[in-house]
């Protein structure tokens, strides 16, 4: 319930000129410590000075309200790159990144994110035959729907 109202309050504050490049990945509450996390993304890249506004901003009707009572932790910041991909506005912000995705009967894929629709990513891979004592390398893009990944990450390259 209380999760509910904070992503109704950010949608709310995501039409505001300021943020509307945010959107939200995901809200956790856990009541055991009444710890309150809120993961958000930007399609530009996420500001800390955008999460302190947000924070500051959830906070008032955290405490004006009493959703959490008196005592309570608030974070409120980017999924962080080793974190799988959630929301299809994620996989967009990635086209042309390299992704591992596991599938949900445990096949694993590797390759480039090439496009993304409402329920499919277009996944670039590279494929390596041999012809005798040859290795053809080939580029294949293969079609996966968003319904049958398990879990996607960005892979991280350092140059």
């Amino acid at each position: 319930m209380v999760e509910q109202k904070i992503n109704d309050l950010l949608l709310q504050k995501f039409e505001e000129e300021e943020f509307q490049d945010c959107f939200l990945v995901e809200t956790k509450l856990n009541v055991k410590n009444n710890t309150l996390r809120v993961f958000m993304d930007s399609d530009g890249g996420l500001e800390i000075s955008k999460c302190q506004r947000l924070s500051r901003y959830l906070e008032s009707y955290l405490d004006e309200e009493q959703w959490l009572g008196e005592k309570y932790t608030l974070e409120v910041s980017s999924p962080g790159l080793d974190q799988p991909l959630k929301i299809v506005r994620q996989y967009r912000k990635n086209i042309g990144r390299g992704l591992t995705v596991k599938l949900l009967d445990g096949e694993v894929r590797k390759g480039t994110l090439k496009a993304v629709e409402e329920t499919a990513i277009h996944l670039e891979e590279l494929h390596i035959t041999k012809q005798g004592k040859k290795k053809i390398k080939e580029l294949r893009t293969a079609i996966i729907p968003i319904e049958k990944i398990d879990k996607a990450k960005v892979q991280i390259v350092f140059k």
